[in-house]
């Protein structure tokens, strides 16, 4: 809870774009949240203090090089936590006493959970609605998601992955996100990028 009402602050917000963007400048902040550049800079020079986030200079073009801002490992504890070390542990003995079907079932009960209890918020007549819906459900959830238009394609992003820890031995975890793209987006969707696999994102294309 605490995370959640810090995460809604105005300097959570720039937390989360910073994690969404990778890095961004004092100029790029004020213009997404409608802010000054120094209420923004004022922010950022907290942040820093307290080791959330580092600054660097990059050089852009043929003006001197510009400030950006990028958060530091230790700003991961500003965000939701969702023990996946423990959810690793007990997938681990479901494995072990049952099986791999264990796990599937598992996973087949925790994504129909999640299907109902996204999908009353989630009520959009197109694909590109529903994904952003769906995309505003999970930043309430801790996962910091967005949607595109790519060539022509829809794309949901997921920025972070609270299962991180889990996917890796367990892959079956997966199956959650992709149960609920295709029950509450769009029944023909595709993930094209894993941070699991060393992506900077996991991406899913939307018919």
């Amino acid at each position: 809870m605490q995370e959640a009402r810090f995460l809604q602050s105005t300097r959570g917000k720039i937390v989360s774009a910073l994690r969404r963007r990778h890095a961004a400048s004092a100029f790029d902040l004020a213009a997404e949240f409608g802010l000054s550049t120094n209420a923004v800079r004022q922010q950022l020079l907290t942040l820093e203090r307290d080791g959330y986030v580092e600054e660097k200079a990059v050089k852009r073009g043929p003006t001197k090089p510009t400030l950006e801002y990028s958060l530091t490992p230790s700003a991961e504890t500003l965000f939701p936590q969702h023990y996946d070390r423990m959810l690793n542990a007990v997938l681990r003995q479901v494995k072990d006493t049952f099986g791999p079907s264990g796990v599937n079932a598992v996973m087949t009960g925790m994504s129909k959970r999640a299907v109902e209890k996204f999908k009353s918020r989630i009520t959009a007549n197109d694909a590109r609605g529903r994904a952003t819906e769906l995309a505003e459900v999970l930043r309430g959830e801790g996962v910091e998601a967005d949607v595109i238009d790519l060539d022509g394609t829809i794309q949901l992003r997921e920025h972070n992955c609270p299962y991180s820890k889990t996917v890796g031995e367990h892959p079956e975890v997966c199956s959650i996100i992709h149960t609920v793209l295709h029950e509450t987006v769009a029944s023909e969707t595709r993930q094209v990028e894993s941070i699991a696999t060393g992506g900077d994102a996991c991406r899913f294309e939307i018919k």
